[in-house]
């Protein structure tokens, strides 16, 4: 199996007649790419930035907008993800936690050691919401409180992570529950943050962390916060889906 990483540059590149079935690619800028006459039967795309206005077509039909508006169906509460006002963060953040407690008594009711599981060499339940501690630290804790060293030990720092100190970080597989305790705390930390919050702070500029010469606000790096939070509980829900078909035995 042919197997290309960051090292090959294929920008630019033309297949013609090339058998592709059953290829993965995964971290790929694939932006402006063009396919004519292709079979994209159960072909399975996943690009959480698609936003609707960059369009996607298919067959000449833009479907960016068909997808935003299917996965706010899907996911009441979603579509408030970018809300601008106090009021309308607080409704935003509740929805989306009453959507997780729902998700995180599903994966409690499965089989022993269904959170630690990978598909796909994906992240497992567990590792996703160790993510989400840590986008919690960077976005809220980093950027918007100014903690100088925020991280948990046990958030899971995604792949952009370059510059930190990997060694503060658990390595192996934590216990569930010392997992689930770090993720109410930052949960709580999101909620008790936006209780007070006003529109004047969501005005306040912030720094960053990533890439400080983009300036950010409040209410951007709170609609990153966002953002990941839902991006990333539809991975944990495709996956759970997949192990719950999963034969037994």
């Amino acid at each position: 199996m042919a197997t290309f990483d960051r090292s090959d540059d294929l920008k630019d590149a033309r297949f013609t007649g090339v058998d592709l079935q059953g290829a993965r690619f995964v971290e790929s800028d694939l932006t402006g790419v063009v396919m004519r006459g292709v079979e994209v039967a159960r072909a399975d795309i996943d690009a959480p930035w698609l936003v609707h206005g960059d369009h996607f077509l298919v067959n000449g039909v833009d479907v960016s907008g068909f997808v935003e508006a299917e996965l706010d169906r899907r996911s009441p509460g979603r579509e408030q993800r970018r809300a601008e006002d106090p009021d309308g963060l607080r409704s935003a953040w509740a929805a989306l936690e009453g959507t997780w407690a729902a998700t995180l008594e599903r994966a409690a009711a499965m089989p022993a050691g269904t959170v630690d599981v990978s598909v796909d060499g994906e992240w497992s339940f567990a590792q996703t919401l160790r993510h989400l501690v840590f986008a919690t630290d960077v976005w809220l804790g980093r950027a918007v409180l100014g903690i100088e060293q925020p991280y948990h030990p046990l958030g899971q720092p995604g792949s952009g992570a370059e510059g930190l100190d990997l060694s503060t970080f658990a390595s192996g597989t934590p216990a569930y529950g010392d997992v689930l305790d770090a993720r109410a705390d930052r949960v709580a930390m999101v909620r008790d943050f936006i209780v007070s919050v006003t529109p004047q702070e969501l005005d306040t500029a912030r720094e960053n962390p990533w890439a400080p010469k983009y300036p950010e606000t409040t209410r951007s790096c709170l609609h990153v916060i966002l953002e990941e939070e839902w991006e990333h509980h539809r991975y944990a829900v495709r996956d759970l889906d997949t192990i719950a078909g999963r034969p037994e035995g």
